[in-house]
């Protein structure tokens, strides 16, 4: 593993999209979105979806350079096709709506059907409560990334189907929920595999419907005979209900489907996602708001840690601190991350830089005994 400076690796992965026929802007949207995530620790949806962009691009299933095209627009309701372009642009353009039709209605309900990846839905949960609004995100894929089990089944029948939620803190950062309803996400059984690292128990189910830690069982080997297996959803049944709401209120509300293999858009990889959208000033005076998330942080905070030394966080505090930390030294790649990065970069005539250099002089010496 190595460590790569922030402004070096988003740099680095702009340029690769921009050799992929991405504009400047879209290619910088794109990277900074990833690398933001590496920053807070979400190692799964960052850098490492660089490779897995480009054979996406190179098969047809994104489009390069395209923005949010509004689809239908009611008072507080709006509605977004992103025509499978990358989800960091199309998510982005339809926040910045989101905020404006909030501040004019009090508050805004947004549908997004038909983009890339979104990537990181906190981000957009950020990006509201950046903008003063409390949020509600509820997403799905409309049949191209069916992977978690419904409770009490042994098959895939659902997407990883992430929700977040963000709203203005006290001390002006957002507090941010941001999850998925299975117990995993597919991005960090990839990163377990990528580090040789086992998994916890009760995460995921191998081919035959069983348990595993293994992560390789997740997707199964053809070549051997094994089929795939399935992300169990979190909580039992709690992450099933969840899981089955995002299907229907991003999916089925937002025109995009839920997640059935039979959907026109099943071949591809695609986002929809519904947001909620609220201006606090409009339902209580925004000075209230404030005092009284204020008092509360304050009250959660107040109680003794069940581990001496460790404070109580509020919810994204956690990747704040990890943020500050991997400023100062570091964003750590694993080893097959830097070699996938390097393989990209060249078949896209791209220079690797000079972390990536490293990271494989460093694999191609052998270790000492």
């Amino acid at each position: 593993m190595i460590r790569a400076a922030h402004a070096a690796l988003n740099e680095f992965a702009a340029s690769i999209f921009e050799a992929a026929g991405s504009s400047s802007f879209e290619a910088e949207r794109v990277a900074t979105h990833l690398t933001e995530a590496n920053l807070l620790g979400h190692d799964s949806h960052g850098v490492m979806r660089v490779p897995i962009y480009c054979e996406w691009l190179r098969a047809g299933k994104v489009s390069l350079n395209r923005r949010a095209r509004r689809v239908f627009d009611r008072g507080p309701l709006l509605g977004f096709d992103g025509e499978f372009g990358f989800g960091q642009v199309i998510g982005h353009d339809a926040m910045e709506a989101a905020a404006a039709r909030a501040r004019e209605e009090g508050v805004a309900v947004v549908a997004i059907r038909n983009s890339g990846h979104l990537g990181r839905i906190g981000a957009y949960a950020e990006q509201l409560a950046r903008a003063g609004m409390v949020s509600l995100h509820f997403v799905n894929s409309s049949g191209g990334g069916i992977m978690v089990a419904p409770h009490g089944g042994r098959e895939r029948r659902l997407s990883a189907n992430p929700l977040a939620a963000a709203a203005p803190g006290p001390d002006g950062r957002p507090i941010v929920l941001d999850m998925a309803t299975g117990a995993i996400a597919e991005g960090s059984l990839m990163l377990a595999i990528d580090r040789g690292e086992k998994l916890a128990p009760g995460l995921i189910l191998d081919g035959a419907g069983r348990p595993t830690t293994e992560p390789s069982d997740f997707y199964g080997d053809p070549a051997a005979g094994t089929k795939p297996g399935a992300i169990l959803p979190f909580g039992g049944h709690k992450g099933f209900g969840l899981s089955l709401f995002c299907e229907i209120l991003a999916g089925a509300l937002s025109g995009g489907g839920s997640g059935h293999p039979g959907n026109p858009t099943a071949g591809r990889f695609v986002n929809n996602m519904l947001s909620i959208v609220i201006a606090p000033a409009s339902l209580e005076p925004a000075s209230g708001y404030g005092d009284d998330v204020s008092r509360l942080a304050a009250w959660i905070r107040s109680t003794r840690p069940s581990v001496e030394g460790k404070d109580v966080l509020l919810p994204g505090e956690n990747g704040e601190r990890t943020k500050a930390e991997r400023l100062v030294t570091g964003i750590p790649l694993a080893s097959v991350t830097c070699r996938k990065l390097a393989e990209t970069a060249r078949r896209l005539d791209v220079a690797p830089p000079g972390f990536l250099l490293a990271a494989e002089r460093r694999m191609e010496t052998p270790a000492r005994s």
